[in-house]
């Protein structure tokens, strides 16, 4: 993966209520662009990477309502590089890099395996104020 964020020519943001049926309207959105970029639906990184993007999305469902009523999800794709952030108001950063410990990351410990397996990476950034977070997963196409 050569391609740095900032040059990936196709991008789209959406924002979101902060509730369950978010995870479908992003997952949607997803395929669409996927299509729209000329990413086919049959690629072999497309089903992971939308159960990625599901998890997450769920995940700040589950966890980051309470603090964040929006979820703001950014897809971009260039050649060769897929990726895509889930951003939240909650201030808890999850370690991306960890072993599940039966406290609830189980699901960030399968994206995690979802995300090496492809050969991707997966970063945390927090905002700059440390009221939130977004989490990137960049995935080689």
């Amino acid at each position: 993966m050569s391609t740095q964020l900032a040059t990936l020519p196709h991008r789209h943001v959406l924002t979101l209520p902060t509730e369950p049926a978010s995870v479908r309207i992003a997952r949607q959105t997803a395929e669409q662009a996927l299509i729209e970029w000329g990413i086919g639906l049959r690629h072999p990184t497309v089903d992971p990477a939308l159960l990625i993007l599901a998890e997450l999305v769920t995940n700040s469902v589950r966890h980051a309502a309470v603090l964040s009523p929006t979820v703001t999800v950014i897809y971009a794709a260039g050649p060769d590089c897929l990726a895509f952030a889930v951003h939240d108001r909650h201030p808890y950063q999850p370690p991306v890099y960890g072993t599940a410990t039966g406290t609830g990351t189980s699901g960030l410990a399968t994206v995690m395996e979802l995300t090496l397996g492809l050969g991707g990476t997966a970063v945390v950034r927090g905002d700059a104020d440390g009221g939130g977070k977004s989490i990137w997963i960049t995935l080689p196409l």
